[in-house]
């Protein structure tokens, strides 16, 4: 028989696709807990499943937390991107992140793009297979009301995500960039990055980044090599990022950021570079 706290994977899975930041979610699931043992014994022999109950007050508190990060977010320094997650963050397998396609980073800013209540209607519904009427007792609106708001969030996705080829050619694209980026060869790169490919990055104020999404592939590239001669002796390592094929980016054996890609017609098409350090804490 499961215990309130054998839930606790699920509830880590639904609050960092809820919010995009591991370290929030781990806040998040922290609160949950405190408030299920705040309760009475005899208060918690009242609720039949334990689960249920954990994951709709985690929901709320991320609910609460999404209407309350675009007031934090004015006062972030650069671009903002969700936090990376390695294939296996943390050694206790109870905060691990399921890695699918509703954690790659394409898909996350999309998310992040959405209002708060599309975001928890459509993870908690399409994601998580929650109905309509549980959705409702989170999001405070009718079960109807909800519908209509995953119905959003699903045509927004719709317009914004391409089609993703297989992991392998993606594994491929990553890794031919990966040998560009480390000879400086800006043609190769140029023939690899699609000519409107955008590349952002996230120094959260703490470390340099570009502060403005660099676009075009030919400008991508520049930036790229420029980095690569500002920094001699950098490292780039593949590792999955958010469950797509990325690299890790190792100074002077320090890991100093990770860049997810998304690839489309055998080109990178987007390219995030989190090089915040508080973003990282996962990879080190």
């Amino acid at each position: 028989m499961r215990t309130p706290e054998d839930e606790r994977r699920q509830l880590i899975n639904v609050a960092y696709r809820l919010l995009g930041s591991l370290a929030d979610a781990e806040d998040v699931v922290q609160e949950t807990y405190a408030r299920w043992f705040a309760l009475s014994p005899a208060q918690q022999a009242e609720i039949d499943v334990p689960g249920a109950w954990l994951t709709k007050v985690a929901s709320r508190i991320c609910l609460d937390h999404l209407r309350s990060a675009r007031v934090r977010r004015e006062r972030y320094v650069g671009e903002w991107i969700p936090e990376p997650v390695p294939s296996l963050p943390g050694d206790d397998p109870a905060d691990r992140i399921t890695l699918d396609e509703s954690v790659s980073m394409a898909f996350l800013v999309v998310l992040d793009a959405m209002t708060p209540a599309e975001r928890v209607a459509f993870v908690l519904h399409d994601v998580f297979r929650y109905s309509f009427a549980e959705v409702a007792e989170v999001a405070g609106r009718t079960p109807a009301a909800c519908r209509q708001l995953a119905s959003s969030a699903r045509r927004r996705i719709a317009t914004s995500a391409a089609p993703a080829p297989p992991v392998s050619e993606q594994a491929r694209v990553v890794r031919d960039f990966k040998r560009a980026w480390e000879s400086k060869d800006i043609a190769a790169l140029v023939g690899l990055l699609d000519p409107d490919a955008h590349l952002i990055a996230d120094g959260g104020g703490v470390v340099s980044a570009a502060p403005r999404p660099i676009v075009g592939g030919a400008e991508v590239a520049r930036y790229a090599v420029a980095l690569a001669e500002r920094a001699p002796g950098l490292q780039l390592v593949e590792r999955t990022v958010n469950g797509q094929p990325g690299l890790v980016v190792q100074w002077g054996g320090v890991t100093t950021g990770v860049v997810a890609f998304e690839v489309a017609g055998a080109r990178v098409s987007r390219m995030w570079a989190v090089r915040n350090p508080e973003k990282l804490r996962p990879w080190l």
